[in-house]
This record gives structure tokens, sequence and C-alpha cells, in this order.
């Protein structure tokens, strides 16, 4: 009796491995589109909601520059002011105020009075206004502004570098899973047949019950574990298709993990071009200039502000001894000799503004050095780990080429020939996981180096 069992479960254990790798080559156990990962990385890079924000802002970015070069332009004024006179406008020319001449006498020779009366008036004011002295502080602002641009595109290319680094781990978490559900189907399989086996022979009074419920419990089990990593399976396959920009309900397939690749590079190496590359240093380093430019900005306000202004004043609807037209050109200046000290402590802020930026710079070279570090040495580390495993897997497929040889030869027990496939499925299983935990350091290595894809 337990011979045929035993039969039987080698006869499902062997063939189950190969109709598994069959099903999976021909899509059966995933559906849709076949995704590969550069796929994934364009679409996060083309659609991804927090890189397109990260864009606009660049976007914003060049706005605020454009708009901050108009200050350095002519500056184009018109006020009206129109008003119901409360109160009369009422001059008088008191006699000979205007001179007494020989054989003419005073002008006037009477007092005179003049006024408006009560009704609406109004008076335009036109002005043209160039700025001179204040196109240096124009152009620092300029420049200042220009470098907040810079800031954001370098907080785009870390956007960019997140949501790269982010479809790659959600993209091999998703292999990893799909490997465990393919493994417990497998296992699916071979349970549920034999339970049907299992219960025909208790049926036959050759097997006893509680072997029937030994088998219905292990089922139990795996359903519920491949129901389980099923739920894990759509979680994450919700996940990347937000990371992509693209409806969460879209169905596909990943592609396998790719073969193995290794470039050697130093700490050292790896350091110093992260150092140039990555976003959060650069962002660091224009944040310095900013600080400094902000400094100058604030002492070039003990420059007075000097510009050349046209004026053209118009009043409406007065009497007719008041001018009609006024217009002039001339020079404006606006100067505060004294405020107090208090440009003085500006820039003394300025100044702890400065240094506060380069201590925020160091403090983030030194960050990226410990995590190019960290990562590095995680590589190496999964590297080996994928060295080992594949190294077990090789020596479980030749146990199992000689075991199924002494077998065939009735030279081994098929139990042997049992454990030894059981042996080789494991060890293709952590070498899955091992190749796929490499990709995954190989991943973040590749960001903390700053590498944009």
């Amino acid at each position: 009796m337990n011979n045929r069992i035993v039969s039987l479960l080698a006869i499902i254990i062997l063939v189950a491995g190969p109709v598994s790798g069959i099903a999976q080559q021909k899509g059966e156990v995933a559906l849709g589109e076949v995704l590969t990962l550069e796929e994934a990385i364009s679409l996060a890079l083309r659609d991804n909601r927090q890189v397109k924000n990260a864009q606009l802002a660049v976007g914003k970015a060049e706005d605020q520059v454009a708009a901050t070069r108009t200050f350095r332009l002519p500056k184009f004024e018109f006020n009206a002011l129109a008003t119901q006179n409360l109160t009369g406008l009422d001059f008088t020319f008191t006699k000979g105020v205007l001179g007494n001449y020989p054989n003419v006498g005073p002008i006037p020779d009477r007092d005179i009075k003049l006024g408006t009366p009560l009704r609406p008036t109004a008076i335009l004011n036109g002005q043209v206004t160039m700025p001179l002295s204040q196109q240096y502080r124009l152009g620092l602002n300029v420049k200042q502004v220009a470098l907040s641009g810079d800031v954001a595109r370098e907080q785009l290319r870390s956007q960019q570098q997140s949501a790269v680094n982010n479809v790659k781990r959600t993209y091999y978490a998703i292999l990893q899973t799909q490997s465990a559900l393919q493994s417990l189907q497998t296992a699916l399989r071979f349970y549920r047949e034999l339970d049907r086996v299992t219960g025909d022979y208790v049926v036959q009074q050759v097997a006893l019950k509680a072997d029937e419920l030994d088998v219905k419990t292990k089922l139990a089990k795996t359903e519920t574990e491949a129901l389980t990593v099923g739920n894990q399976l759509a979680t994450l396959k919700e996940q990347l298709n937000q990371l992509m920009g693209r409806d969460i309900a879209a169905d596909f397939s990943v592609n396998p993990a790719p073969e193995l690749s290794w470039v050697e590079m130093d700490v050292a190496a790896a350091r110093a071009l992260a150092l140039e590359a990555r976003p959060e240093v650069r962002e660091a380093r224009l944040r310095v200039k900013q600080a400094e430019l902000d400094k100058r900005v604030k002492r070039s306000e003990y420059i007075p502000d000097v510009s050349l202004a046209l004026v053209y004043v118009s009043p409406r609807n007065f009497d007719d001894f008041v001018p009609k037209n006024f217009a002039g050109v001339g020079f404006q200046m606006n100067w505060e000799v004294f405020d107090w000290g208090r440009k003085k402590h500006q820039l003394a802020e300025k100044e702890k503004t400065i240094e506060q930026a380069n201590n925020s710079l160091r403090e983030a070279e030194n960050s990226v050095r410990i995590e190019v570090g960290t990562k590095l040495r995680e590589l190496q580390q999964a590297r080996q780990a994928l060295r080992v495993a594949q190294l077990k897997q090789e020596t479980a497929r030749e146990t199992m080429r000689v075991s199924l040889n002494k077998y065939q030869v009735k030279a081994a027990l098929l139990s042997d020939a049992l454990q030894t496939q059981a042996t080789l499925a494991d060890a293709d299983y952590q070498y899955q996981q091992a190749l796929l935990a490499f990709w995954t350091a190989r991943a973040d290595y590749e960001k903390a180096i700053g590498a944009d894809k």
C-alpha cells in the first residue's frame, strides 16, 4: 500500500516541475501584458504623478525667473483720482502780488479771488520709471531665482531616481512573490492529488483516517499560504501600476530576473561618483550659493535707489486757471540714510545662514558617503549569497541526477529520489530568491551613487 502511494507521489513530483515551467513560459500563471523592467521605468518617468509634480515645480521656477527679469525693465504706471469736492478750491491773488511796475502800477491792481465750485473733478497721473542703480541688486535677484530653478531640477532628479528605485524594488518583489506562488501552486496540485488518492484508499480500508486528515490539513495550510501570497502579489502589482501612473487594475506579467552582471568598483571611486551625481549633494551646494547671493542682495541695499522718471499729470474739470497738463523728466532717488543698525543685523543673520548651509552640505556629503559604503557592502554580500545559492543549485541537480540513475538500476530507494527532488526544488527557489535579492541590492546601490536609471 505505502509503495503504491509513494510511487504515485514520485510521478506527481517529478512531472510537476517541468509542467510548471512550461506553464510559466506559455503565460498560464500570469495573464495580461508582459511588462519588462525597462518599460516599467520608462512609464514611471513619464507618468508618475510625483515626477510630474516635480516637473511642474521646475516649470514654475522658470516662470519665476522670467517674472524677476521684468523688474529690470522700465515700469509703466497710470493712476486716476476722481473726487467730489467737499470744500472749494479757492485762490486769492492780493494787490501787487505779481509786482509793481512803473507806468503800470501794481499787478493785479486789486485783490482777486478765484475758486472752483463744488463739482466732480479728476486727476490723471502717468509715470514711466527706469531703475538705474537698482540694476545690480536686480541682477543678483535674477541669479538667486535661477538658483531656485536649479534646486527644483535637482529635486526633479531626486524624484526620478526614487521612482526608478521604487519601480525596480517593486518589480523584483513581484518576481519573488510570483516565484513563491508558483511553488505553492505546484504543491497544491501535489496535495490535491494526494488527497484524492488517500480518500480512495480510506474507502477501500487500505489507509487510515488519520492519514487522510493529515493530508487535508497540509492541503488547507498550503491553500492558505497560496491565498496570502496571491493577495501580496495583487497588492504589489497595484503598487507598481501606481508608480507607473496608470490604472491600478491593469493586469500584466513580468519577465524573469535578468542574468547576473557585476561591475567592480571600490568604495572610494563609488563615493567620488556619488558626490558628483547625487541630487541631494548638488542641491546642498546650490543652497550655499543661494545663501551667499542673499547676503550680497542685502548688502546692495546700502546703495541708494536712483531711477530715471518721466511724469505726466492732467487735472480734469477744474477751472481754467488750473493747468491742464504737466509733464516732466528727471531723476528719482530714494535713500534710507539711517536705519538704526537694521541692515547690519540682517547681514549678520545672512552670515549665519551661510554657515548653516555649509553645515548642511557637509552633513549631506557624509550621509552620502555612508550610504554608498553601506549599499556597496550589501551588494557584495548579496553577490556572495547568490554564488552560494548557485553552488547549492548545481549540487542539488547533480545529486538528483545520480539519485535517479541509482533508482533506475534499483540501487536506491524511491524515498531517496523523492528527497533529492525536494532538495532540488528548494535549491532552485533559494537561487531565484538570491538572484532577485542581488538585483534589489544592485538597484539600491545604483540609486546611492546617483544613477538616473
